[in-house]
């Protein structure tokens, strides 16, 4: 484990809660769960502090998804009361997300840092082309296909999940609109994604990185750091309010435009380590 003397610790400290407040701020800007903000800012936050290229993006990924446990849990229960969950899909989706999550979690104990990157870029580009086009309309039925159907996209939503370090509510989103479904139903359906893919991907990613601990930082446990957790979960829900307030302010295109404008600057970031 790296030796971080009292007065760097903290510095971490300090660190993470202004990675809480920014991660807080931009997820209730953009309406994202926060994954997708809090892996850049982690790795950032990680790469400050020293840790190792081979394990800083797996550290990221791993502690983002532990983070979002208990908002994914909270956001889940909030939309079951309303009555808006899809839970015929949700069931079809389980087994296969879990073992999509499972996939992920196998391949993140082996795969070099690339990897994490290159499928971080893969989905955020995806979702940076939805963005920018403004296309509502493009569709592929009027309807949810079969459960083999769905089963694929569970799968595969699990896997770049657990990579990803996501909730999955994007991906999950994109696929609800594709098949011509409210909105409202999406994002419902999706918070149970959430609990579904961080629970397991957060002790996958603890597994992992067992054999790595002389590499990471202070307080972690495997791929998940505890004092990232502690620090940044409150404090990114304390700070979410007021990126949603913000967001009331502005024009939704506007919103759209500069979160995809977000995630091709990290995408690029994340490009610029694999070629340099």
């Amino acid at each position: 484990m790296i030796d971080i003397p009292l007065g760097e610790l903290a510095v971490l400290a300090a660190a993470l809660i202004a990675a809480g407040v920014i991660t807080g701020l931009m997820a209730g800007l953009f309406g994202v769960g926060g994954g997708a903000v809090i892996v850049p800012v982690l790795y950032q936050v990680f790469q400050v502090l020293g840790v190792p290229e081979e394990v800083r993006m797996h550290l990221a990924v791993g502690s983002s998804l532990a983070i979002i446990i208990p908002t994914s849990i909270q956001s889940f229960r909030a939309h079951l009361k309303k009555g808006a969950v899809r839970l015929d899909v949700l069931k079809v989706w389980a087994l296969p997300v879990v073992a999509g999550v499972v996939v992920g979690g196998v391949v993140a104990a082996y795969a070099p840092a690339v990897v994490l990157k290159l499928v971080f870029v893969a989905v955020a580009t995806t979702i940076v082309i939805k963005t920018f086009s403004g296309r509502d309309d493009w569709r592929i039925a009027d309807d949810l296909p079969g459960p083999a159907a769905l089963r694929g996209y569970g799968f595969g939503i699990g896997i770049a999940s657990t990579l990803m370090g996501v909730g999955g509510g994007a991906m999950a989103n994109m696929v609800f609109a594709l098949y011509n479904k409210p909105i409202h139903t999406a994002v419902a359906t999706s918070s149970g994604l959430g609990v579904l893919i961080s629970l397991p991907g957060a002790l996958g990613y603890i597994i992992a990185g067992w054999p790595h601990m002389a590499a990471l930082p202070p307080f972690s446990l495997g791929f998940v750091s505890l004092i990232g957790v502690i620090l940044i979960a409150p404090t990114a829900t304390l700070a979410a309010p007021y990126g949603a307030r913000l967001a009331h302010r502005l024009p939704r295109r506007r919103l759209e435009i500069a979160f995809g404008v977000f995630l091709t600057l990290v995408s690029l970031r994340f490009l610029a380590d694999i070629l340099f």
